[in-house]
């Protein structure tokens, strides 16, 4: 790709070069919610329409963009996206996570964990325990259902409703304890009540003694990737302490997220207080 030397005049910011004027009209067309025009791409990255007019025509002649006659307006091409996917394929999730962990872990004094999405389950990829003497700990490579515990929950709950469908129709709600969700109309219930929060909770759904917070992961496509957990005993969890708790793991996985190329759109969602 060529950038015309003449941009730089023109350009609003003449600091900048070709190759960064470029990355920001890529990233705005990136970002957006469809496919914009030349004046929103001008508007969002702050140069002039002539200059943007020319970098989309270079990439587009590239293949990385793609043009449509109709509406005027410029998306990602295949280009960008075997740029994507190559990205994706090198992305090492549990060791992009691993600091956030160990972070969440010295915050909260609690054992934290990082799950990924395999299909209908969720597997235990890494955990960073506390340094109290009375800890939880899991066991790593474990496989468990999407619809016990708050790892599992907070992964079904991010699904788009058709999928959460598809896995109660298609799998059955067994109990893994006695407090595990069995009955379909409380699951969605407590989906619900997960995405108004922004984090799911646990008490003995998966282990009898034990409680946990968690918070979905997302990729740079917006996929679900997996979640993030802080975990510990029942004592250790009050009321209040779960509010507090669930927030740190919900910024912590937002922060995970973004590492991982997700678009960081809004806070973590806060529970309502009286």
């Amino acid at each position: 790709m060529t950038i015309d030397p003449a941009d730089s005049a023109d350009s609003a910011t003449p600091s900048r070069s070709g190759i960064s004027r470029a990355l920001s009209v890529i990233d705005a067309i990136a970002r957006g919610p469809h496919a914009q025009g030349v004046s929103v791409i001008a508007r969002e990255t702050g140069l002039p329409k002539a200059v943007v007019h020319r970098i989309l025509r270079e990439l587009v002649a590239e293949n990385f963009l793609a043009f449509d006659d109709a509406t005027k307006a410029y998306r990602m091409g295949p280009g960008a996206l075997s740029i994507g996917l190559a990205a994706m394929r090198e992305l090492d999730v549990a060791a992009i996570a691993h600091r956030h962990l160990v972070a969440l872990s010295e915050l909260t004094g609690q054992t934290t964990t990082l799950s990924l999405r395999q299909g209908w389950s969720r597997v235990y990829v890494d955990q960073v325990l506390s340094r109290q003497e009375i800890r939880m700990s899991v066991a790593l490579g474990t496989s468990h259902p999407l619809h016990a515990g708050s790892s599992s929950k907070a992964i079904l709950a991010a699904l788009p409703d058709s999928e959460v469908e598809d896995y109660i129709a298609h799998h059955r709600l067994d109990g893994v304890t006695d407090a595990t969700i069995t009955s379909a109309t409380t699951l969605r219930e407590e989906i619900g009540a997960i995405r108004k929060a922004g984090y799911a909770v646990s008490v003995g759904e998966r282990q009898v003694e034990a409680a946990s917070v968690a918070a979905c992961v997302h990729g740079p496509m917006g996929q679900v990737i997996g979640s993030v957990s802080i975990c510990g005993t029942k004592a250790m969890f009050g009321e209040t302490s779960s509010g507090r708790l669930g927030e740190q793991v919900a910024t912590a996985a937002a922060d995970i997220s973004a590492d991982l190329g997700a678009v960081r759109d809004t806070a973590p969602k806060r529970k309502d207080t009286p």
